[in-house]
């Protein structure tokens, strides 16, 4: 079997809310300065009222005398705003940017082993109380992913045109949330958070260890493809089940639930 390790440049969250901290602050800083090189160079004489205010040549700046003015105070204030809803992200696994602005910029895990092939046969994730078999489901009719049989809620599905668990690329796993019975096998992954492990045992008897990113939920019509099933930078796993509202007919439920997690080590018999 071969396997390396591969090292990144992500952070805690105690470094990201520094981080945060500081480069608000340091973004504060320049706004200061950029309001006060336009009072000075807007209008040579006038100067900042006392006690701190501004004055004439202020008012002007902002009306669209010379320097950056409003807009680029505004632009300042929204990238702070932006840095501090990360940092919240990273914290607490909620998300509250558009999966879009943040996708590139998610921090992944430190280091990685990258596994041979070899299909996944049992999911557990102890957060959950969640230990389950897995078996491979392929396309179904409609051309979508296919899902484990009614009889079978209570297994997952591994999507079997993707990686197996270890692999670069993301492996898909998916699963029921529910039937008439009751609870299904995924039913609660959308109380997973950043950080919860999910451990993947593989056919070759090898346990792929995962580490929660975040968790998404998504319009069945709007799901980012890209984002779910291309990014083949690392191994990771997707984890997918319906949520949202019911609406009935052969949507079910309106929305997909999807964890997203990265694989950190692995364990061998």
């Amino acid at each position: 079997m071969t396997r390396s390790t591969h090292r990144g440049d992500a952070r805690s969250a105690g470094a990201v809310l520094r981080a945060v901290r500081r480069a608000g602050a340091g973004l504060a800083r320049l706004a200061g300065q950029i309001g006060t090189a336009g009072v000075t160079s807007a209008e040579p004489g006038v100067r900042p009222t006392g006690g701190g205010g501004w004055g004439r040549s202020t008012r002007r700046l902002v009306a669209g005398g010379s320097g950056p003015g409003l807009p680029v105070v505004l632009i300042l204030t929204l990238m702070v705003a932006i840095l501090g809803m990360f940092g919240f992200e990273r914290v607490t696994g909620i998300p509250v940017l558009p999966s879009a602005l943040t996708a590139g910029f998610r921090l992944p895990p430190k280091k990685f082993p990258v596994l041979d092939p070899s299909p996944p046969v049992s999911i557990s994730i102890r957060k959950l109380r969640l230990d389950a078999p897995v078996h491979e489901v392929g396309i179904a009719a409609d051309g979508s992913i296919g899902v484990p049989d009614a009889g079978r809620v209570h297994e997952a599905g591994w999507y079997d045109q993707s990686p197996t668990p270890g692999q670069y690329g993301p492996s898909v796993i998916v699963g029921h949330v529910d039937d008439s019975s009751g609870p299904a096998v995924f039913h609660d992954l959308r109380n997973l958070r950043a950080g919860d492990r999910i451990e993947v045992t593989r056919t070759d008897r090898s346990v792929a260890v995962f580490e929660v990113d975040r968790v998404g939920q998504y319009d069945k019509g709007e799901l980012p493809v890209q984002e779910v099933f291309g990014d083949f930078s690392r191994p990771n796993l997707r984890l997918i089940t319906c949520g949202g509202r019911w609406v009935g007919g052969q949507t079910g439920y309106a929305d997909n639930v999807v964890v997203f997690a990265s694989l950190v080590r692995a364990r061998h018999p």
